[in-house]
């Protein structure tokens, strides 16, 4: 017995059983055959599982029991029955939990009767017939504005809908088959036309495709459209020299980078052209040095007052509601350079280096209104003339605006001329302050513009200020805020019969510190922009350091001399007093000097290479970004209702929906833009809810007659 099974283990190896032919190998002795009459699993050779057309639950039985039975390796698995590694698993987990039955697909579509009944729909027609807007009319019915959209879309032209995009789900639907990653057609031709000055600016030209990267960001055009800024810069800058990239692309270019999050210019470097160029209509976004040279051509219009201008007047046509209260304040720029520009005080670095201060005017909700730079040696009282001109040019004569800024702008004699110039004030006093009574202070609420209950331990009383050596005195209220044992008094001259409003609005100026830091986070708002220097006006005058230190001479001296007379005896012989007087008149002719001594002079005597930062192109980049921050805060506005967390995270959202990719098709005059499915599904169902708003605007894409549609993928 022994040699014949030694005998047999040294013959030939046994044939391993051939799989049946057509089959997809999975692992060794694993195959898979499918077709038509349905799909087979053989186990070198031998069949173990079988399933007929359409028993999907049998098919995802057999690739479950391949990996639980260690036939063959989760990855070969799903790549031979052609399912995603995540799929598999969680037919596992299926499996594991419920059995084969947990493996049965859920039924498609709703769960219960619809209630867009023909009553209903009727009802919806109607009232968006009466002009209703979406929002109004599915409260009223009480439907989703989704139903509300679906429900419309017969009435709006149905043939001009696309169909759902492709999806998980969505394989059958006629209609979708758009080209993932689409590359837009080189516009080649066009820029040989445009250096040959025959073509003042490339037309844009969709490129349709699927999950294009950074195509979430044409969800800014509507608030886009809303502050005017295209119309506008075209209307002011003459752009007939012929160019590739013409004004639109310029300025969309800087909207799109700072939405992605990149607002400098040097970050075009890390975009993908291709990505940024979709977003232009065209085949790729212009270089660093195109757009700063497109700039600086722009820049010597010296048309950006005009444009600030002209954005700060559609703001407040556009915002009325908002522009009863102004924001006033300061903000510097260092400069890091080697130019002999002028110092200021940086708060947050708290010291004093070279650098450019702005001034900044924001509406009562924070969003930028205008800017300019501030007046060599001004403070903010001397700035606060001008912003009264401004704003009084902004909202006519008749109207009683109220201007609110920190104790940099304190100057009772400055109040007194605001007041006759038909303005408000409101700022926190300076100076001594009166500590209130305990006993004054009574308990107020206000309710904000979100519906936001703020609770204030206040004290109000008539006060007078005095100013110019007590001659004159500025009569106001003040309305002192007790919280924590702390006393903050306010100086304001409304005459509101509750200071609650009065105080919130004072307090509410974090709004427009708010405003700086995530300008400067997220839009460059420290960035010079240009490295362009112009001469500073050497004529002006400034202190003069000779005056300080001559006077600091004369003290010096008088108090040397007044502490060795101390010390001589009463009698002083002929050489001791001869020496005093000398000593005397010697510290009589530093005083002298010192008096003699110009307090001001002109710049050029003490620095004749004296700069200042050109401002101009920095403007234009800021009226672009100030609008493109204005638009995001109308965007997270419409958000609010629809989003749980939107006042701590509207922002945010906003972000990953300008990052996230989109389909974009042109359906008749449409061009429709679905956005993909954010990181969360309460995310998605808002963002859905906004696209239908922003749908409702009719908006058309720049450039083209294309009007925007947008949805979510699968929502």
């Amino acid at each position: 017995m022994v040699a014949v099974v030694a005998s047999v283990r040294r013959g030939p190896p046994l044939p391993v059983p051939a799989a049946p032919p057509n089959t997809v190998p999975i692992a060794t002795g694993v195959d898979l055959l499918e077709g038509k009459d349905g799909g087979v699993v053989f186990l070198w050779a031998m069949a173990t599982s079988c399933w007929s057309p359409g028993d999907v639950a049998s098919r995802r039985l057999a690739a479950v029991q391949l990996v639980e039975t260690a036939s063959a390796s989760h990855r070969a698995v799903a790549a031979g029955f052609g399912v995603g590694e995540v799929t598999l698993w969680r037919w596992r987990r299926a499996f594991a939990a419920g059995g084969v039955a947990a493996l049965e697909p859920e039924t498609k579509g709703p769960k219960g009767p619809s209630k867009l009944t023909e009553a209903k729909v009727a009802e919806i027609v109607a009232a968006r017939a009466t002009g209703a807007s979406m929002a109004s009319i599915a409260t009223k019915v009480g439907v989703s504005l989704n139903s509300v959209s679906r429900a419309l879309k017969p009435a709006a032209g149905a043939e001009a809908t696309p169909p759902p995009a492709t999806g998980a789900g969505d394989e059958d639907q006629p209609g979708t088959e758009l080209v993932p990653l689409a590359r837009p057609e080189p516009r080649t031709d066009e820029r040989q036309a445009a250096r040959a000055g025959a073509l003042a600016e490339a037309p844009p030209i969709i490129c349709e495709g699927s999950s294009l990267p950074l195509a979430g960001a044409l969800a800014i055009l509507p608030a886009l459209a809303a502050t005017g800024l295209i119309k506008l810069s075209a209307g002011l800058y003459n752009t007939t020299r012929s160019a590739f990239y013409g004004l639109r692309s310029l300025v969309l270019a800087v909207v799109f980078a700072a939405l992605v999050g990149e607002a400098r210019a040097e970050g075009l470097t890390r975009i993908d052209p291709v990505d940024l160029g979709r977003l232009l209509g065209l085949d790729r976004a212009p270089e660093v040095k195109t757009l700063r040279r497109r700039m600086a051509a722009l820049a010597t219009a010296g048309s950006s007052p005009a444009l600030l201008e002209a954005l700060a007047r559609r703001h407040v046509e556009s915002h009325p509601e908002a522009a009863g209260i102004f924001y006033v304040d300061g903000h510097v720029r260092a400069y890091h350079g080697d130019a002999d520009v002028r110092k200021a005080h940086v708060a947050r670095m708290r010291l004093s280096m070279p650098a450019a201060v702005d001034t900044w005017v924001c509406d009562a909700r924070g969003d930028g209104v205008l800017v300019w730079c501030e007046e060599p040696g001004n403070s903010l009282v001397g700035e606060l003339r001008r912003v009264a001109e401004e704003v009084r040019s902004l909202v006519g004569p008749d109207a009683r605006p109220m201007i609110i800024f920190d104790r940099g702008g304190w100057s009772p004699k400055l109040f007194v001329e605001l007041v006759e110039a038909g303005f408000d004030i409101a700022t926190y006093r300076k100076g001594i302050k009166p500590v209130e009574a305990t006993n004054s202070f009574a308990e107020h609420h206000h309710l904000d513009e979100s519906g936001r209950r703020h609770d204030y331990l206040l004290a109000d009383r008539a006060v007078r200020i005095p100013y110019d050596a007590k001659r004159h005195y500025f009569a106001c209220r003040q309305i002192t805020r007790l919280k924590d044992g702390h006393q903050t008094q306010v100086l304001t001259t409304r005459s509101d019969p509750d200071p609650a409003p009065l105080a919130h609005a004072m307090f509410s100026r974090w709004r427009q510190e708010n405003f700086f830091r995530y300008m400067r986070e997220h839009f460059a708002l420290d960035g010079l922009d240009s490295y362009a220097k112009v001469v500073d006006d050497l004529e002006r005058t400034v202190p003069n350091p000779e005056k300080k230190k001559a006077g600091a001479r004369a003290r010096d001296a008088r108090a040397e001399l007044a502490e060795i007379e101390a010390g001589l005896p009463k009698a002083l012989s002929d050489e001791l007093a001869e020496a005093r007087n000398e000593a005397a008149a010697y510290v009589g002719s530093l005083g002298q000097d010192a008096q003699a001594t110009p307090a001001r002079v002109p710049l050029g005597d003490l620095h004749p290479d004296a700069k200042v930062l050109d401002p101009e192109r920095k403007r234009i980049h800021d009226a672009i970004r100030m609008a493109t921050y204005n638009a995001e805060s109308s965007l997270a506005r419409m958000l609010a209702p629809h989003y749980a967390r939107a006042d701590d995270e509207a922002r945010t959202f906003l972000r990953e929906v300008f990052s996230s990719p989109a389909d974009l098709q042109v359906v008749g005059d449409r061009l429709h833009v679905r956005i993909n499915a954010l990181s969360a599904p309460r995310r998605s169902r808002a963002l859905a809810a906004l696209c239908v708003e922003l749908t409702d605007t009719e908006t058309t894409y720049p450039g083209t007659d294309l009007v925007l549609v947008y949805s979510v993928k699968g929502f």
